[in-house]
């Protein structure tokens, strides 16, 4: 029979094993690694493709003889067949695997964006660039699925941001990329290039991404997806999440589709390769993002909210000066807060959701995109009407209704916080009256 010092030992060491239960991900851990690694290389290719003709915009203009808005199109219809498609190819993800459905839509898109330097015309172009966006849409809200599963939940907000630091580099290098190949040979050289990155992308992804561990297999049930829908919908906190995602969209959709407008003509005058090279500000979305889990552990998530629109409202304002030096500081700031904002509400929405995390996630990319898409067109379009400050009018707008949904939401928290406490002290469980 056991003695007592026995038992004792035996009571450490059983305790010693139950903390650690949790067989997720650890930051320490070589899976880890390997898995940020993977999707920071597939967040490189999603960005890099998604947003190809960005930077060439005004070599195409020429080339087709079209308007600002007229090309503006190759890359909404991107950003908006993303939107459209994400939540649907999130219930496909459910039955067939968040890996198998990222690595399918990674190489759809890469295939169509080696074919996408050939169109022959700008519907041609564009039409190539919706397939592409749709193929794409596959790959982010499984990401944000696969990470929440794969992830222990302390890390998750550190794990996300570094998948939108490789948005912002793949963002970065295909903007660059496209940017000085065009200038040697022409926008379709500089395509074709990004076409190229993304494929190397790709392989390093499939290559270096774990299996899936905790992934349980759902069916594909229409109306069980609809109700995970409606549940999500009728959540506000979930709501408030998605149009804070959809409004900071706006404010750099708008900017980067209409920045190599500016800079082409006069003051600047900039040839196309300098113009992608502005796009090394995207090095401090990457580093914005990354950090994002910090800044939320010091501010809480409404203090970080708070400070992301800050610095984008800064920039925007900054931008207005024509002076290149200006010019660049403004779209620093404005990507950093871009980006900060970004991890740390596509982080919330993993963290609120405890059911349908993928079509919670998949939600919020649509309503991303949607104003990726808004923001680019309409960015186009205040351009043509107003110039640079009709731009920046519209991002200041979409600033603005970012700051009244957080301060709406701070009210509503508070107040949640009076009502449970009130409860509490009528000997109900305070718990009960809170969310």
């Amino acid at each position: 029979m056991p003695s007592a010092s026995t038992k004792a030992s035996t009571s450490r060491v059983d305790a010693d094993t139950v903390i650690d239960t949790d067989s997720r991900l650890a930051p320490s851990s070589p899976g880890y690694r390997r898995m940020s690694f993977a999707l920071f290389a597939a967040g490189m290719a999603t960005f890099a493709l998604l947003y190809s003709t960005q930077a060439l915009l005004p070599a195409i203009s020429a080339d087709f003889g079209v308007t600002a808005g007229q090309a503006s199109w190759t890359v909404s219809a991107a950003t908006g067949a993303l939107a459209l498609f994400v939540l649907p190819l999130s219930a496909l993800s459910e039955r067939f695997g968040r890996r198998t459905l990222m690595t399918v839509s990674l190489v759809v898109a890469v295939a169509v964006g080696l074919l996408v330097p050939f169109a022959p015309s700008i519907e041609w172009l564009v039409a190539l660039r919706a397939v592409q966006g749709a193929a794409l849409a596959g790959l982010p809200a499984s990401a944000m699925a696969y990470l929440a599963e794969e992830i222990r939940p302390r890390a998750l907000v550190a794990a996300i941001g570094l998948f939108v630091a490789g948005n912002s580099i793949g963002g970065m290098s295909g903007r660059i990329v496209s940017g000085w190949a065009a200038q040697a040979w022409g926008w379709r050289a500089g395509l074709a290039a990004v076409g190229v990155m993304a494929l190397l992308c790709a392989m390093v992804f499939r290559l270096m991404l774990p299996k899936a561990r905790h992934f349980t297999r759902g069916s594909l049930n229409p109306r069980a997806l609809a109700k995970t829908v409606r549940g999500h919908l009728a959540d506000p906190l979930l709501v408030r999440l998605y149009a804070i995602g959809a409004l900071f969209m706006t404010v750099f959709g708008a900017v980067y589709t209409v920045i190599g407008y500016r800079l082409v003509a006069a003051p600047f005058n900039l040839p196309q390769g300098v113009i992608g090279s502005i796009f090394l500000v995207y090095l401090v979305g990457t580093v914005s993002s990354a950090a994002a889990g910090r800044l939320v552990a010091r501010t809480g998530r409404r203090g970080a909210l708070y400070l992301a629109v800050g610095t984008t409202a800064a920039g925007l304002l900054l931008s207005l000066a024509d002076t290149l030096a200006s010019v660049l500081i403004g779209l620093v700031l404005i990507t950093a807060g871009f980006f900060a904002g970004h991890a740390v509400a596509s982080s919330s929405v993993s963290r609120t959701a405890k059911t349908g995390r993928a079509q919670a996630s998949a939600l919020y990319q649509s309503a991303y995109y949607l104003g990726s898409s808004a923001g680019g067109t309409l960015g186009a379009v205040a351009f043509h009407a107003g110039g640079w400050a009709a731009t920046v009018l519209l991002g200041l707008v979409a600033v603005l209704g970012v700051v009244s949904i957080t301060l709406y939401g701070t009210r509503v928290a508070r107040a949640e916080l009076r009502e449970g406490r009130r409860i509490g002290q009528r000997g109900v469980p305070a718990a009960a009256g809170q969310r």
